[in-house]
């Protein structure tokens, strides 16, 4: 065959060539890509009568729709579109693995959405689930229509009626609160975690200007390496040491000195304007602390309030009991913890549940014949058989009143009290002169002595201590006949406060209106050591948990801690905690170093103890 065509083309000539060729062109079918009619047409056209026409119907049907019931607007949901599929060419994307810890602040600014939450809380969500409510009703009844099937609308009373069962409902609280517990923690986890004394999670931060590539990132890691260097090497990767959250510019005899650092302050508009009047911890859970407010003055006729503080909400109390008058004492009972017993200064004495929430006393004395006509100064549950398991274990609720009398609280249908002791005035023991005979100094007189204070013995609960307010302290015993056992004289005022020593048993402290603070030893009838640094009266003092040798105490707007084995002249610490106003009570955190002072504004603040280190004896 290849062959031929050779041949073949090897046969044409030059004549051939030259001869002319007649070619025909023929028109083939139109296809068409793409056809959109128009909307437009002219006025001259053949149809142009025929579409205004239709035109003027439709304008007509427009105008007469809105008041006719012939017409119905629905919603549909109608078929996806087709998908298409588009391809484009690019340079080839850079990927990089980075993994991160997201807090809530990666969703919102932490500090403005508490203060939003809380305002919305208290004001705008009742509003805003009344909008919500009928918002919902009405959507539901004008826009998600279903063919053939009617939802029925709601009238006014049933949308009332609904929006005020979703704000009474228990489960809607309840979200509230724990959704209230997240911000909180989110926003404290510094500070709680230097009150659990744990490192604080740190998030690594991403410096990096490139894409992303490996030599960014070492670069990162070699600038935090550097600046571990210069801190010390003191952080670890991802954590860093509670004590770093003080202030950085100190130097580092300042940072190795002894002192006081705020974390929080326990308060709200509730208990502002009150004065804190006493403070305790649950005997089950060290996190739950119960406060005791009363007015700022005697004078101050504002009504109480006993407070539930938790750490999982340190802005807003998890319970609010309201008395009718100041509260000046409360305690939680150690065999049944969720009993807190409270004491006014009305001389009135209540027991309420914490489990509940609407704040009803359990039971009170306003039944009881023999109740308390003073203010209760102090109460206290104590323990009778220490030894016993928790059901077979007898506790007793005792109080001191400002009308003399120590007493025992019976726990039935009703609170009942009978009288372990009757405090008596005595006259002032006087000066001997020479040659002078010697004469009785306590001469009772009928004129009861006001209770003040007390305490128990941390190992025989069958012996406390009783303060007056003449500045006298007895050693009490709650059997036998003789009652006193011995009485202490050393201070010229008011005794607000005696605590054992619960390392040294046969120590005490005691404080009192005269600016002093005193050291006594049971078997001495004269203080081994008088305390005193600025002139203010002394409000409380309270032994340290960890160490035998150190106690705190708060007079006016300062702060103080002593440590016997480093100074018996200054205490260690003296700070202003709260200079706008005076401080009342104090009390030392449970299980880390911690220490809570309260004060006439109605805050409790939480302060860190650091570089305080308690000595290694626990015998003074």
């Amino acid at each position: 065959v290849q062959v031929e065509q050779e041949e073949m083309e090897e046969a044409l000539t030059e004549a051939d060539l030259d001869q002319r060729v007649d070619i025909y062109l023929s028109e083939t079918d139109t296809l068409w890509m793409l056809d959109m009619p128009s909307v437009m047409m002219s006025v001259e056209a053949e149809d142009a009568g025929r579409v205004l026409e239709r035109n003027k119907i439709y304008v007509d049907i427009c105008k007469t729709r809105a008041d006719s019931d012939r017409f119905a607007e629905r919603m549909v949901q109608t078929l996806a579109g087709a998908a298409k599929n588009k391809e484009v060419q690019c340079e080839t994307i850079s990927m990089a693995h980075k993994e991160k810890k997201y807090f809530l602040e990666v969703f919102f600014d932490a500090d403005r959405f508490f203060y939003a939450f809380c305002w919305w809380r208290r004001i705008l969500i009742p509003q805003l689930l009344c909008a919500k409510c009928y918002l919902l009703s009405g959507i539901t009844t004008s826009f998600l229509m279903i063919p053939e099937l009617t939802i029925p609308a709601r009238s006014q009373e049933e949308e009332k009626c609904h929006s005020e069962a979703i704000l009474t409902s228990e489960n809607f609280k309840q979200d509230l609160v724990i959704m209230e517990r997240i911000v909180m923690e989110n926003i404290f986890q510094p500070k709680l975690a230097a009150y659990r004394q744990i490192p604080v999670l740190r998030e690594p931060d991403v410096t990096s200007d490139g894409d992303g590539t490996a030599a960014d990132t070492e670069e990162a890691e070699e600038e935090e390496h550097d600046k571990e260097k210069k801190d010390g090497g003191k952080e670890e990767e991802g954590f860093i040491d509670p004590s770093a959250l003080s202030d950085g510019n100190k130097g580092p005899e300042e940072d190795a000195a002894p002192r006081l650092e705020q974390l929080w302050s326990y308060m709200c508009d509730v208990t502002s304007r009150h004065s804190v009047s006493s403070m305790a911890w649950n005997k089950a859970n060290p996190d739950l602390l119960a406060v005791g407010y009363r007015g700022l003055d005697s004078k101050d006729e504002k009504k109480g309030l006993a407070c539930c503080w938790s750490l999982k909400n340190p802005m807003w109390p998890e319970r609010i009991f309201r008395c009718e008058h100041g509260v000046t004492a409360l305690d939680f009972s150690p065999g049944r913890p969720h009993l807190l017993a409270v004491g006014t200064c009305s001389g009135s004495v209540a027991l309420y549940d914490v489990r509940r929430r609407d704040g009803a006393a359990l039971l009170d004395s306003s039944a009881s014949l023999n109740k308390h006509t003073g203010s209760v100064w102090q109460l206290r549950w104590v323990e009778q058989d220490r030894g016993a398991a928790g059901g077979d274990r007898k506790e007793r609720l005792m109080c001191i009143s400002a009308d003399g009398r120590v007493t025992e609280w019976l726990i039935q249908q009703r609170l009942d009290c009978s009288d372990l002791l009757k405090l008596r005035r005595t006259e002032r023991e006087k000066k001997k002169l020479p040659g002078e005979k010697e004469k009785k100094s306590e001469a009772p007189i009928s004129q009861q002595a006001a209770g003040m204070c007390f305490d128990f013995h941390p190992e025989d609960t069958g012996i406390y201590l009783a303060g007056t307010d003449e500045g006298h302290i007895y050693q009490c015993s709650c059997s036998g006949q003789e009652q006193i056992l011995g009485t202490y004289r050393g201070h010229k005022g008011p005794v607000y406060r005696v605590a054992w020593n619960p390392w040294s048993t046969e120590l005490f402290l005691s404080c009192s209106a005269d600016w002093s603070t005193m050291l006594w030893h049971r078997d001495s009838h004269t203080a081994l050591l008088t305390f005193s640094s600025v002139t203010a009266a002394v409000q409380d003092i309270m032994w340290s948990p960890k160490s035998a040798f150190i106690f705190a105490a708060v007079k006016g707007s300062r702060a103080e801690i002593w440590d016997l084995s480093v100074s018996i002249f200054n205490p260690v610490i003296s700070c202003s905690a709260s200079p706008e106003a005076n401080l009342t009570s104090i009390l030392f955190a449970k299980n880390t170093d911690c220490l809570l002072v309260g004060d006439s504004l109605g805050g409790v603040g939480v302060w860190e103890l650091l570089n305080l280190d308690a000595p290694g004896s626990d015998k003074v």
